[in-house]
């Protein structure tokens, strides 16, 4: 991984810890936002630390697992690192569904924390 530019390395870093904590116990995922994250999930909007761990927390899965199937990562010209994230989640007894999710990280006091989150489960509604 040391070859890789340092943005991918933050990157793909902040990835694993995310969907790990978030398949585990996501109640931890709050020391990755700040009062001035937002999150948009499935179109609705949240902001701040509170807000996006009620939304989080009330899911109504008990279980759920993530696969990461790609990953992509960019430096913005302000030092924060983008990353688009594809993959699968099973929640519960549930099928598999295909998801996207970007996540916008930002330095601060030499932590990285996530600054912007946008999450899509993949699901397409043709016959609308």
């Amino acid at each position: 991984m040391a070859d890789k530019p340092v943005w991918e390395q933050i990157g793909a870093g902040f990835v694993q810890l995310y969907y790990q904590q978030f398949d585990t116990d996501r109640t931890k995922l709050g020391d990755l936002y700040t009062d001035a994250s937002c999150l948009t999930w499935e179109g609705a909007g949240y902001q701040g630390k509170e807000a996006i761990m009620g939304k989080l927390s009330s899911l109504p899965f008990q279980s759920i697992q993530h696969i990461i199937t790609a990953q992509d990562h960019q430096p913005t010209p302000d030092n924060c690192v983008m990353s688009m994230v594809m993959g699968q989640l099973k929640a519960d007894q549930d099928q598999v569904m295909g998801f996207q999710q970007v996540f916008l990280l930002k330095n601060i006091d030499n932590k990285w924390i996530c600054a912007n989150d946008m999450f899509r489960l993949a699901l397409h509604n043709f016959g609308a």
